[in-house]
């Protein structure tokens, strides 16, 4: 068992998820020493799904998305520093550099830095009209555009955010076409024949797609955008531009303070980084999971919240490890879906479909040795509990019981 270490001060460097989780269990698990929160942003802590989900549609307001009330902090004497960053970190004598020309001590560093949205360079970038998307700024001015409708959108990225901002323009009442690298959207995620269902869903409600496609620059008059020019030449009409291509970890402290890095910041199960004191939680976190055996970066909310209050666990001394099931889901249309399993280990493998993808009504699994690895529920509620047993048994189960709606999910553990 670790020895719990008496820690006087903790520094947080990012007020995300996954930062204001560890703050919020540091309180639960009766730490009373200083905790300082540093975010570069000036809103207090909020949650992202929202952001491209309900509170994008309108359906939800600003109550949607804090990660606690704005009072938590000052209630629970958490420092939270709003428009700061850590710019540098001093490993030996355990001190951070901030934004603001301050320095602090830490007797324990968590890097909760996140993840960038991918930029691309077109011509014609910096044009009215154009944006990315990640922050709830963000947001709010893509819902301004988005809202009065009868515009022309084009979306830049056929990931899972791409295609949730795509079904929201599109819910809005605008004309949406979407231009994706791959020859079906979704594809690397959940294979072809899923990546297939997404894209019918969405052109039945009329977004219209350019895939295998690229984005070569932007026209635009009079400081506004009014065209994609595509790689083959195509000028798609554009009112509106987001561009969706992904993100990338933000590892440039990690990198200045030495620390292994790999698809983001290298960690133990107890998200421990290379440093001493440094633990990494997050989109950030490349973490070992103690299920695979591998090191797994996760971009989803579960993973932040599950690694916040790992990450506490361990700044305390405590024995914790990140070994829950990764988890992720998207609302689109009149769909809703979750997932949960280890893609890395589902890659290649052809899904085992119960039910009908044609009512949009279905359970897919995804095996690896006739194990289940990945699952995911396409309107089918309460499922998700039972997948994750399946998977976390490591039972070979057939795939023809897998099929089978007679066979409940929970029979199938039973049986075996």
């Amino acid at each position: 068992m670790p020895v719990e270490r008496t820690i006087e001060t903790i520094v947080i460097a990012g007020a995300g998820l996954a930062g204001a989780t560890a703050a919020r269990t540091l309180r639960a698990e009766g730490f009373s020493g200083r905790i300082t929160l540093i975010g570069a942003e000036l809103h207090h802590p909020y949650l992202r799904p929202p952001l491209s989900k309900e509170y994008l549609l309108g359906k939800a307001g600003e109550e949607a998305v804090p990660v606690a009330p704005e009072a938590w902090y000052a209630e629970n004497d958490v420092d939270l520093r709003l428009g700061v960053q850590v710019t540098g970190i001093n490993p030996g004598p355990h001190t951070v550099r901030l934004s603001s020309g301050e320095t602090l001590g830490y007797g324990a560093l968590l890097l909760a830095t996140g993840a960038l949205p991918r930029n691309i360079p077109l011509p014609g970038s910096t044009l009215d009209g154009v944006t990315m998307f990640r922050t709830l700024d963000d947001s709010r001015r893509l819902r301004e555009k988005l809202s009065p409708g009868g515009r022309d959108v084009v979306m830049i990225g056929s990931g899972w955010i791409g295609m949730e901002l795509a079904a929201a323009a599109s819910s809005y009442g605008n004309r949406v076409t979407l231009l994706g690298l791959e020859d079906i959207p979704l594809a690397a995620a959940i294979g072809p024949e899923l990546g297939r269902f997404f894209r019918s869903l969405h052109e039945a409600n009329g977004v219209q797609f350019r895939l295998g496609a690229t984005a070569a620059g932007l026209l635009g008059d009079s400081g506004r955008v009014t065209a994609v020019v595509t790689g083959s030449g195509e000028a798609l009409p554009a009112d509106v531009v987001v561009i969706a291509v992904g993100v990338a970890p933000e590892t440039t402290l990690a990198e200045q303070a030495g620390l292994a890095l790999d698809n983001g910041i290298l960690t133990d199960a107890a998200l421990r980084t290379s440093g001493p004191d440094i633990f990494a939680a997050g989109d950030v976190a490349n973490a070992l999971h103690p299920f695979t055996g591998q090191h797994h970066r996760s971009e989803h909310w579960s993973n932040a919240l599950n690694g916040g209050k790992v990450a506490a666990k361990s700044m305390l001394g405590r024995d914790a490890a990140l070994d829950t099931i990764p988890y992720f889901y998207t609302d689109q249309f009149d769909v809703s879906m979750e997932y949960s399993g280890f893609p890395t280990l589902a890659t290649g493998a052809e899904p085992v479909i119960r039910g009908s993808l044609a009512s949009k009504e279905f359970i897919a699994f995804w095996q690896h040795e006739g194990q289940v690895v990945a699952g995911m529920n396409v309107n089918v509620p309460r499922t998700q509990k039972a997948l994750k047993a399946l998977i976390s048994s490591r039972a070979p189960i057939q795939a023809s019981r897998l099929a089978d709606p007679a066979v409940a999910l929970d029979q199938l553990l039973a049986d075996d």
